[in-house]
C-alpha cells in the first residue's frame, strides 16, 4: 500500500500521532523463546514492535511474558547497580513486586480469554503458581469465557482454598466472548471477596432503602447493587463508619474495615491506583533514542568522536554511544586563516572532541575541539598565559596522543546485546562483579579493541580471573548501529560459533567442568607457588622413598595449573594448560587428570619436548601484552592459539572485618529497596487509548 498510493497513505497519516517507547523490553522479547511461541515464523523486527504496542498497552502483563522459566527479565537493565546483585537477589526482587501489582491491579479473565498474552501475570495471583495458573489458563482458553466467579472451581482452581486464596483477584465482566451475556453478576467486577457478597448486598439494600420507599424482595435486592453502582453520590453519602457501628451492634460482628473497603468497590470497582500513562519528555525521547542521559552526556564533557563525512565547513562524527555529532569549522581550530576541513581530516579518524550544545530535538549534539587545543599540559587558563607563551606543537600532539589512549582505556562502547550472560562492564568492573561469585563464574563484556571484539571473564580460582577475547564477524563496517549488535559469527582461536549461549555451551560449560575437576582433585593443593612447595617438602620428609606431587593453581599465568613434584630435594614445576577438550601437558591433551597424571608418572624422566620450558607452549599462554588500547597492562597475557588473558587480584587476601560485612549488608539492602522501587516505576498504567485487538 505504501509502495503503490503513497500521496494516499501520506494524506491519511497527517493526523496519526506518533508516541515513542523504550524498546529495551521488546528487544528482550525479540530475542525470548517465549515470542517464538507466541508469534512463530514473524520476523525479529516485527516480534519487537508487537512487544512495543504490548509494553505501552499493558506494561504488567509484558514484563510477566519475560518472568517465565527462562526468566529473560533479568536481562533487563533497571539501572547502574544492577551488577551489585546476584540472578537470585534481581528475580527475588522482580518476583515480589510483580506479586504485588498483580494483585492490586487484577486480571481481567473474560479479556486475557480473548487475548492469551494477557494471562502472563496469572502465575503471580496469590494461591495460584506457574502451575496452577497454566492450568487455569488452558481451561479458560478452550471454554472462551466464564459468566461467574464460582464457575472458575469447575475451570481450573480445583480446591476451595486455593478458590477462597485467588478469587477476590480475578475480574469478570461482560468483555470478550462474554459481552452479549446478560446474567453477569456486578460483584464478580469489583474486588469484594465471595464471602462477603451478602455483606455488600446488606449494604446496598440499606442504601437503597434510604432514598426509595419500594418493598424488598429478592429482585429488589438484586437490583440494590446496580442501583448504588448508577448512583455513587447516595453511597459517597453513606457514613460507613456509623453505619459500621450500627451494624456491630445489631450483629455483633465488627466489619468496620471489611465494609469501608465494599464501598470503594461499590463506588470504583477495580480501579486502578497505579500512575497514570504519561507520554515521555523530551529527555526521556533523547534517552530512548540515543541511549544518553544527564548522567553520561552534558555540555562540556570530553568525548571520543569517529570522522564519518567531510564537507568544506562542517563535519559529521559519531560518538561511541552512536550519538551524532557535528563539528562546524569556527569550532575546529583557532586559525584566523581560511581553512577547508576536507583538508584537515580523514573519514575514519578520532577526534578528541568537547560537547558544546545538546541539540535533543534533533537527536545530536555540536561539538568543539577549540578549547581542547587551547589547553595545555599543565590545564593552564588562557587568560593566565604569557601572550609571548608559544607552546611546542609536538608536544601539543603528544599530549592529545596520550589523552586519546586515556580516554580509549577507560571509555567502554556500549553494546546492544541481550543476553543473561552480557554486561556493558569494563574489564576491571567484571572482576568485581565476579569477586563474590563462585569459582567458574563467567560474563561477557565489550571489549576494549573496539566494536568487533567481545571478551569473556572466568573467575578461575578467589581472586585469579581469565580473560578471553571473542572476535566477531559478518558486520557492516559501515553501520553504526550493526557495530552495536553482536555479530553473525563469533571465534575464539580457530573454534566458530553461532551466538553467545553456542560459545557457553561448547566452550565455557566444558571448561569449567575441567576447571572443577581440577579443583577437586585428591592431589590439588591450595596456595600460591611457595605455599605449595613448602607442603611437598613437608610431604618428602614424611616419605622420603616417594616422589612427592600435586597440582596447583598458577597465580602468575591466570588460566593455567603447575604439576609441582619432588623426586630428590629440589621442586620442580611444569605448567598444565585448561582448555575445553581437557588439559595440555608437554604437548599432549588429556580430557581427564587420571590419565595425564599415568602419562606423567610414566615419562617423568623423558627430556621435556622441545619448548615446553616456555609458559606459552604449555598454559596456551605468550607473555606479551596485549596490542589493544586498553589492555590490562602487569598481568596480562595473551594467547596465539586460544589461550587465555589473565588477571590476579590480590584484593581477595585481605581479611573481611565483621564491620566492612555489616556494611555490605547494609548496602545489599539499599541496593534492594533502590531496585524494587525503580522496578515500581515501570509498571504504570497503560496506554488507555489503544485497543487490545491490534496486538
Amino acid at each position: 500500500m505504501m509502495e503503490e498510493n503513497p500521496r494516499d497513505v501520506s494524506q491519511k497519516m497527517d493526523g496519526i500521532r506518533i508516541v515513542y517507547g523504550d524498546e529495551s523490553l521488546p528487544r528482550i522479547y525479540e530475542h525470548s523463546r517465549i515470542s517464538s511461541d507466541q508469534l512463530p515464523g514473524q520476523l525479529g523486527i516485527v516480534k519487537r514492535a508487537v512487544a512495543l504496542g504490548r509494553f505501552l498497552q499493558n506494561p504488567l502483563a509484558m514484563i510477566a511474558t519475560l518472568c517465565g522459566p527462562g526468566k529473560e527479565i533479568l536481562s533487563w537493565k533497571l539501572g547502574s547497580l544492577g551488577y551489585l546483585l546476584t540472578p537470585d537477589e534481581k528475580y527475588e526482587m522482580v518476583e515480589q513486586m510483580m506479586v504485588d501489582v498483580t494483585n492490586q491491579v487484577g486480571i481481567d479473565i473474560n479479556l486475557a480469554a480473548a487475548h492469551d498474552w494477557l494471562f502472563a501475570p496469572l502465575q503471580f495471583v496469590s494461591g495460584l503458581g506457574p502451575s496452577k495458573a497454566g492450568h487455569l489458563q488452558r481451561a479458560l482458553i478452550r471454554i472462551g469465557a466464564v459468566t461467574c466467579r464460582k464457575k472458575l472451581i469447575e475451570h481450573g482452581l480445583g480446591t476451595m482454598s486455593v478458590f477462597r486464596s485467588a478469587v477476590g483477584f480475578l475480574r469478570v465482566r461482560c468483555c470478550g466472548m462474554a459481552s452479549a451475556s446478560s446474567n453477569m453478576d456486578l460483584l464478580d467486577d469489583t474486588r469484594i471477596h465471595p464471602e462477603s457478597y451478602n455483606l455488600a448486598k446488606i449494604l446496598a439494600k440499606d442504601v437503597y432503602k434510604c432514598f426509595e420507599n419500594d418493598e424488598i424482595d429478592d429482585v429488589v435486592l438484586e437490583m440494590a447493587i446496580g442501583y448504588v453502582r448508577n448512583h455513587p453520590k447516595y453511597l459517597e453519602d453513606l457514613k460507613i463508619f456509623e453505619y459500621a457501628k450500627d451494624y456491630e451492634i445489631k450483629h455483633g460482628k465488627n466489619k468496620r474495615e471489611t465494609l469501608y473497603d465494599i464501598k470503594m468497590e461499590l463506588l470504583h470497582g477495580f480501579r486502578d491506583w497505579r500512575s497514570p500513562y504519561e507520554e515521555p519528555s523530551e529527555d526521556e525521547e533523547f534517552l530512548m533514542i540515543t541511549g544518553e542521559n544527564g548522567d553520561t552526556l552534558a555540555e562540556g564533557k570530553i568525548v571520543q568522536a569517529t570522522v564519518r563525512s567531510i564537507q568544506s565547513e562542517r563535519v559529521f562524527c559519531v560518538l561511541d554511544s552512536g550519538l551524532d555529532g557535528i563539528l562546524f569549522k569556527d569550532g575546529f581550530s583557532d586559525e584566523r586563516d581560511e581553512i577547508d576541513l576536507t583538508t584537515k581530516l580523514q573519514v575514519g579518524e578520532i577526534l578528541i572532541c568537547k560537547i558544546k550544545q545538546i541539540e535533543k530535538n534533533r537527536h545530536r549534539v555540536v561539538l568543539t575541539c577549540k578549547e581542547i587545543q587551547s589547553r595545555s599540559s599543565k590545564d593552564q587558563n588562557p587568560r593566565s598565559v604569557d601572550p609571548y607563551y608559544c607552546e611546542d606543537q609536538s608536544s601539543l600532539s603528544k599530549e592529545q596522543e596520550k589523552a586519546q589512549k586515556e580516554l580509549a582505556k577507560k571509555h567502554v562502547k556500549p553494546r546492544m546485546i541481550v543476553h543473561p550472560r552480557f554486561q556493558n562492564i569494563t574489564f576491571e568492573e567484571a572482576m568485581e562483579y565476579l569477586s563474590d561469585k563462585a569459582v567458574g563464574e563467567s560474563t561477557f563484556h565489550p571489549s576494549s579493541r573496539g566494536s568487533s571484539y567481545l571478551s569473556l571473564t572466568i573467575k578461575i580460582y578467589d581472586g585469579v580471573y581469565a580473560h578471553k577475547e571473542i572476535t566477531e564477524g559478518g558486520k557492516d563496517q559501515k553501520d553504526a548501529m550493526s557495530l552495536l549488535h553482536l555479530g553473525k559469527t563469533l571465534k575464539i582461536g580457530d573454534e566458530n560459533f553461532e551466538d553467545l549461549d553456542e560459545v557457553m555451551d561448547r566452550y565455557v560449560d566444558p571448561l569449567v567442568t575441567h576447571l572443577k575437576a581440577m579443583l577437586n582433585y585428591r592431589k590439588f593443593r591450595r596456595g600460591k607457588k611457595a605455599e605449595v612447595d613448602d607442603l611437598l617438602r613437608a610431604e618428602k620428609s614424611d616419605y622420603p622413598m616417594r616422589i612427592v606431587y600435586c597440582f596447583g593453581i598458577c597465580h602468575e599465568h591466570p588460566g593455567a595449573f603447575i604439576l609441582s613434584y619432588i623426586r630428590n630435594t629440589n621442586p620442580h614445576h611444569e605448567y598444565i594448560g585448561l582448555y575445553p577438550k581437557g588439559f595440555k601437558f608437554r604437548k599432549h591433551t588429556f580430557d581427564n587428570i587420571d590419565r595425564l597424571v599415568a602419562y606423567f608418572q610414566k615419562h617423568i624422566n623423558d627430556p621435556w619436548p622441545e619448548k615446553a620450558l616456555s609458559i606459552q607452549s604449555v598454559a596456551a599462554m605468550v607473555p606479551m601484552r596485549s596490542p589493544a588500547v586498553g589492555a590490562p597492562t602487569g598481568g596480562g597475557w595473551e594467547s596465539n592459539t586460544g589461550g587465555w588473558r589473565g588477571q590476579f587480584n590480590s584484593s581477595r587476601d585481605k581479611t573481611c572485618t565483621p564491620s566492612s560485612r555489616g556494611k555490605l549488608l547494609i548496602s545489599s539492602y539499599l541496593i534492594y529497596l533502590f531496585f524494587y522501587n525503580f522496578l515500581n516505576l515501570h509498571i504504570m498504567k497503560g496506554h488507555e487509548e489503544w485497543c487490545y485487538d491490534c496486538y
